[in-house]
């Protein structure tokens, strides 16, 4: 008897962006995975703490969640990341993941 239900097992080739920037307070280093899986949506992974979300435009329009999700307390903090994932994000639209 198996243990699990394998739900997918793909491999892809992928596009990684590492980017590393800084604002008047804070330094950021985060790996921007672009890929097919996840709705279309990139992982976004940030390089000093790990933490990891899927990421869309969409998204960037609650900064309560971009705090949430990379533990952030300050609001322009917060802001500051969403005006460079704005430009760092693909526009693709959503993708049907299960058809």
């Amino acid at each position: 008897m198996e243990l699990f239900d394998k739900l997918y097992d793909e491999n892809e080739k992928v596009q990684v962006r590492f980017v590393g920037f800084t604002t008047e307070t804070t330094r950021y280093d985060f790996g921007i995975v672009y890929t097919n899986m996840f709705f279309g949506k990139p992982l976004v992974i940030c390089m000093q703490t790990g933490r990891s979300t899927l990421l869309d435009p969409k998204d960037l329009e609650d900064i309560e969640h971009i705090q949430t999700v990379f533990r952030i307390q300050e609001r322009q903090q917060a802001a500051d990341l969403v005006e460079f994932f704005s430009g760092a994000l693909p526009t693709v639209p959503f993708e049907e993941q299960y058809d």
